[in-house]
């Protein structure tokens, strides 16, 4: 599905320049003058930030989850991150957006002129993948990142967050077979997650990122976040955490094998799983369904969980 944006915006040839400038700012930062006309400074995150950056994440726990995770697990530079962290700060130095900008854009602005400085950032940037976040703050993205072109994403997903708490019916029957997965799982886990990446945006990693996705694959594995169950020889069920802050954990990749869907297998295995992360911190797990996809969502909500937003998942 091809969608157009259409706007109203026409960048100046200044605000132009600093797009260009924005993708590549000093340590200082680069002011970005908005349609607005406010004047917002862009930077790239630094490690003495890290707990600023953090306590602003952590006022939408779930929603800033992916951001947060990544500066737990990797720190603000890193080559794990796939991209470059960056701050938005108003004349007077207040933090009103942070933004990760790379293979996946992901960002927390609480203005639409730092949702459009957001935008710019990522317009000069290259190798952009996919962007996510909630639908209105997404939408507003693309109205400023196409400014005075027809461009607009080549895949629309239209998505529901839902959400559990983690530690909810404590005392429910254990699944036999559940576990964190290990090396000789990966196989599977492997070609699992790829054949799902694949259906959703049209890329398969085996096949555009062999090495990488393989890296990131194991790096799960390696950390208990990668859970399979496996019954009488076969594995049944899988998902990834990708993401996990003392607030939330964010789950992709749940998977049940044809054979045993509709059997309660599967959601009784989600349970437990976010029953497991409530144990190591976790206060609520969250993940993404398709709006249109009304087995999947009968699916997590006999799990547990519960909509709370509209989301969008958007490729470039």
């Amino acid at each position: 599905m091809n969608v157009s944006m259409s706007s109203d915006f026409e960048p100046s040839a200044d605000l132009r320049e600093s797009a260009a400038r924005a993708s590549r700012p000093t340590d200082a930062g680069d002011v970005i003058v908005t349609s607005s006309g406010e004047a917002l400074r862009v930077a790239p995150l630094k490690a003495s930030e890290r707990a600023e950056v953090l306590a602003f994440l952590a006022a939408k726990p779930v929603h800033n989850v992916g951001l947060a995770g990544l500066v737990r697990d990797n720190g603000v530079e890193s080559l794990l991150n796939r991209g470059r962290f960056h701050t938005c700060r108003t004349g007077r130095g207040a933090l009103v957006g942070v933004a990760l900008v790379g293979h996946v854009v992901l960002f927390d602005a609480r203005s639409d002129a730092a949702i459009e400085a957001v935008a710019l950032v990522a317009r000069a940037a290259t190798r952009k993948h996919l962007l996510m976040g909630e639908a209105e703050g997404v939408e507003r993205f693309w109205e400023f990142y196409a400014g005075d072109t027809d461009a607009g994403p080549r895949l629309v997903r239209r998505v529901v967050m839902l959400e559990r708490p983690a530690a909810s019916d404590p005392g429910a029957e254990p699944v036999k077979g559940l576990r964190p997965a290990t090396l000789a799982d990966l196989p599977f886990v492997m070609t699992i997650q790829a054949e799902m990446a694949a259906e959703e945006s049209g890329t398969n990693p085996l096949e555009s990122d062999r090495l990488g996705f393989r890296v990131r694959c194991v790096r799960r594995v390696e950390s208990g976040r990668a859970w399979v169950c496996v019954v009488d020889g076969r594995p049944v069920f899988k998902a990834d955490v990708i993401a996990e802050t003392p607030e939330a954990a964010y789950v992709e990749g749940v998977y049940v094998s044809p054979e045993t869907r509709g059997q309660g297998l599967g959601g009784r295995c989600l349970a437990q799983m976010c029953r497991a992360l409530g144990r190591t911190g976790a206060k609520t797990v969250c993940l993404f369904a398709d709006e249109r996809n009304a087995r999947a969502r009968r699916f997590y909500e006999a799990a547990g969980f519960t909509p709370v937003g509209r989301y969008l998942i958007t490729y470039f």
